[in-house]
């Protein structure tokens, strides 16, 4: 590694998280809540320190997927109110009371477990997504059942299209959730119902109920996969690397695997010390972009584990330059959705697969939201 260059950095601005967060929060009702979803670390973000700002600019509930996200929470010291969302086996449930979590709970069976290590209870309600929740009339049963023993803490359910452009099914969902919750509400006034996802937390105030779960859109991308600043959502990964050599490939040579490059006249090309374990899909390869010094820079070449090469352009690029993948150089942007179109994906996958081995460091720790 050249002197002041990480190999493969993520840089995250925790001032956009709460940034964002402040945003989504101010289009809430008075008494709604906000719960920022940290699962999958944080989408690729990390989670506790996404956490810790996301409560800091006043989330009042954090969510997760399982309970060794919930657990690594707790461990770092951070309290509240915290959700697990996902499927749970016996001996995870234990935990999740350990951890101090709510859990969801959609079957009869899986109530009575629940019930037996006194886990506070979400009841989910399947109002078209087709996964795990139950239907209306279960979904009631469910209700009644755990708020006789006293562990009924909401009612939730999840959109299969908010973030489309078509509306009907997505309103045919919100009505059959208001529907079932404004009924057992008039029973369990003190019950949390909560649906809204961060497409429905900026399209539609009605579906913000008592409290929304946004994650997408705390870490300024946008839930449509399109422009994030269109909704004050601003982007808090920068994903980096530099340039370890620089080298003239001349008529007729090769550059990586498979000799998928091969040089048509004499071409400078800078190799960068990362690859597909650190999340620059492989896919991407001879058809991404990356930013030296402001240019935009075509990657060229079969993308390796660790390594990859990029076309320099005149003189653009010397050993020790910063590239950058995703994120501001200059006064040039690659946006994660710019990638994940690329990529015939999404955004969240985008972020999510930035690898383990990437250090993260972290900035705007203190300032303002």
């Amino acid at each position: 590694m050249l002197a002041g260059r990480e190999r493969a950095l993520a840089t995250v601005d925790l001032g956009a998280v709460r940034h964002n967060v402040v945003r989504l929060a101010s289009l809430l009702p008075p008494g709604g809540k906000l719960c920022a979803v940290v699962k999958a670390n944080g989408y690729g973000h990390g989670a506790v320190a996404v956490a810790e700002a996301a409560q800091a600019a006043g989330a009042a509930w954090l969510g997760v997927a399982t309970v060794d996200e919930a657990a690594e929470l707790r461990a770092a010291g951070l309290a509240g109110p915290l959700m697990i969302f996902g499927a749970l086996t016996g001996s995870e449930l234990q935990n999740a009371v350990t951890a101090d979590a709510d859990v969801s709970v959609w079957s009869e069976r899986f109530l009575i477990e629940a019930q037996k290590v006194g886990a506070r209870l979400h009841v989910k309600f399947n109002s078209g997504m087709g996964r795990l929740g139950a239907d209306a009339a279960t979904a009631e049963r469910l209700a009644v059942a755990a708020a006789a023993s006293g562990r009924l803490a909401g009612l939730m359910s999840h959109f299969a299209t908010a973030d489309e452009a078509e509306t009907s099914y997505f309103n045919l969902q919100l009505d059959r959730f208001l529907d079932l919750a404004t009924k057992l509400k008039q029973r369990f006034p003190e019950m949390i119902a909560h649906t809204a996802n961060s497409a429905a937390t900026l399209r539609e105030p009605r579906a913000h109920c008592d409290m929304v779960r946004t994650g997408i859109a705390i870490y300024g991308l946008a839930p449509a996969n399109d422009d994030p600043f269109k909704d004050d959502l601003r982007p808090a990964m920068r994903l980096s690397s530099y340039i370890a050599d620089v080298r003239v490939v001349r008529p007729g040579e090769s550059v990586g695997y498979g000799r998928r490059f091969i040089a048509e006249c004499e071409t400078r090309v800078a190799i960068v010390p990362i690859g597909y374990a650190d999340g620059i899909a492989r896919s991407l390869t001879d058809r991404g972009t990356v930013l030296i010094g402001g240019h935009r820079c075509a990657i060229k070449g079969t993308i390796s584990m660790d390594q990859l090469t990029v076309e320099l352009p005149g003189a653009v690029g010397k050993p020790g330059d910063e590239v950058v993948f995703i994120g501001l150089g200059n006064d040039q942007r690659i946006l994660a959705e710019e990638v994940a179109q690329l990529l015939g994906t999404i955004n969240y996958e985008v972020v999510c697969d930035v690898g383990p081995r990437v250090a993260r460091r972290y900035v705007g720790a203190e300032s303002a939201a």
